[in-house]
């Protein structure tokens, strides 16, 4: 491998790291409904795990209700049961076809205790892109001996593998004060 694919794998890694937490983030409710809080949880449906936006469309008709419609209405119940068992703190309701939920207004311990969850979250995917460094730098030392790289090429790609790394997590910072925010916003 070359100093540029090494660099190159380390940072399409990075940028993984960052969509899932991403992903992850848009699971923790804020005050309001998002159908990412429920798309991925996994519902039990023709003898297999299925997620709910594979299963149903998700919307949100008003700001603290979202309303799920399995495109197969037998499935109304496994939907409810999921939902119970994904521990939302919300008690889903069968209306007909559809599956309601109704979101309360969060108190200010509840904002702190998903504040605390998000925070927890961004660590686990600084610590991720931390690995993925790791990964790059022994890969460099690894191939150096094989690829007759120089010294000074070599501390030049672990300057520019920091830099990335310092990058990203930067950009997990941003995205997590955008995510605090948007939580403690009343």
């Amino acid at each position: 491998m070359t100093l540029d694919e090494i660099l190159l794998e380390a940072e399409e890694k990075m940028t993984k790291t960052e969509q899932f937490v991403l992903r992850e983030f848009a699971g923790v409710r804020t005050g309001k409904a998002s159908p990412a809080l429920v798309e991925n949880i996994m519902v039990e449906a023709y003898g297999g795990q299925m997620r709910i936006r594979e299963l149903a469309g998700i919307t949100t008709p008003e700001p603290r209700v979202l309303v799920i419609q399995p495109w197969d209405a037998s499935l109304v119940h496994a939907i409810e049961k999921a939902i119970q068992k994904a521990n939302l703190g919300i008690t889903p309701s069968i209306q007909g076809k559809t599956v309601r939920l109704f979101f309360p207004e969060l108190s200010q311990e509840r904002r702190q205790e998903f504040v605390r969850i998000v925070r927890k979250m961004a660590e686990d995917a600084r610590v991720a892109i931390r690995h993925v460094r790791r990964d790059a730098l022994e890969e460099l030392r690894k191939h150096k001996h094989d690829s007759g790289i120089t010294e000074d090429e070599e501390k030049q790609a672990e300057k520019e593998l920091q830099k990335l790394t310092d990058e990203f997590i930067a950009r997990i910072d941003k995205h997590l004060e955008h995510k605090e925010k948007e939580i403690m916003t009343v």
